[in-house]
C-alpha cells in the first residue's frame, strides 16, 4: 500500500489557504517560508514573481521531504516599477495615489514541488484598471486598514473591489494564488485531486 500523498502549503497568507480550500484541497500543513524579497539589481517584476515563487517552493520542500509543496509570490506592477506591500497607512496611500485613474499588472508566480524532487512553476499576469480615487474614497480606503500588508496597497477580494473598473485574467491570481494553475501543476506532477 502506498502513503497518502501530503500537500504543504508555503505560505501564512490565510487568502491562499481560502482559494485552496474553495476548490477542495486542504492542505496537510503550512508552512511559510522565510526569504529576503528584495528585487534583484534590474529585475523584471515577471522575473521576480517567478523567482521568489520557485524560491518558496523548494526552500518548504527541505523541510518537507516526500510532500507537495505548493507556494506562491504576487508582484504588483506599473511598467516596470514594483509596487511595495505596504507596510503602512502611508505606503498604502502612496500606492493608490500611483494606481488612481490607471492600469497596472499583478503578477503572481506559482510554484509546486512534487515528492520526487521536480519542480514546475507558471506566471500568470493579470491587468487591473483602477478608477480615478477622490479624496474621500481615498480617505475611506486607508481607514478600513485593509490595503496594510497587501501587495499595491490594497486588496481586490476587500473593498478595493469597488475601485476596480477592470480585471482581465485570473481574480484568484490577483487575490493570491491562481487556482487553474495550481490545480494543473499539481496534478501534472502526479497529485490526485478529488
Amino acid at each position: 500500500m502506498t502513503a497518502p500523498m501530503r500537500l504543504v502549503l508555503a505560505s501564512a497568507s490565510p487568502r491562499r489557504l481560502d482559494l485552496l480550500k474553495q476548490i477542495g484541497i486542504v492542505p496537510d500543513a503550512v508552512d511559510a517560508a522565510e526569504l529576503e524579497e528584495t528585487p534583484l539589481p534590474d529585475e523584471t517584476p515577471r522575473r521576480l514573481a517567478l523567482r521568489l515563487a520557485i524560491a518558496k517552493a523548494v526552500e518548504v520542500a527541505a523541510r518537507h521531504p516526500g510532500a507537495f509543496v505548493v507556494a506562491a509570490d504576487t508582484v504588483v506592477a506599473v511598467g516596470r516599477r514594483i509596487m511595495p506591500k505596504a507596510a503602512d497607512a502611508a505606503e498604502v496611500r502612496d500606492c493608490l495615489n500611483l494606481l488612481s485613474g490607471r492600469a497596472h499588472r499583478v503578477l503572481t508566480g506559482v510554484a509546486v514541488t512534487a515528492p520526487d524532487g521536480r519542480v514546475a512553476s507558471r506566471l500568470v499576469e493579470s491587468r487591473l484598471h483602477f478608477k480615478r480615487l477622490s479624496q474621500a474614497e481615498l480617505d475611506a480606503y486607508l481607514a478600513c486598514g485593509e490595503g496594510v500588508g497587501k501587495a499595491g496597497g490594497y486588496a481586490v477580494q476587500g473593498r478595493a473591489a469597488a475601485l476596480v473598473i477592470s480585471l482581465q485574467g485570473s481574480y484568484s491570481g490577483v487575490v493570491g494564488l491562481p487556482l487553474y494553475e495550481t490545480s494543473s501543476l499539481l496534478t501534472g506532477l502526479g497529485m490526485a485531486l478529488s
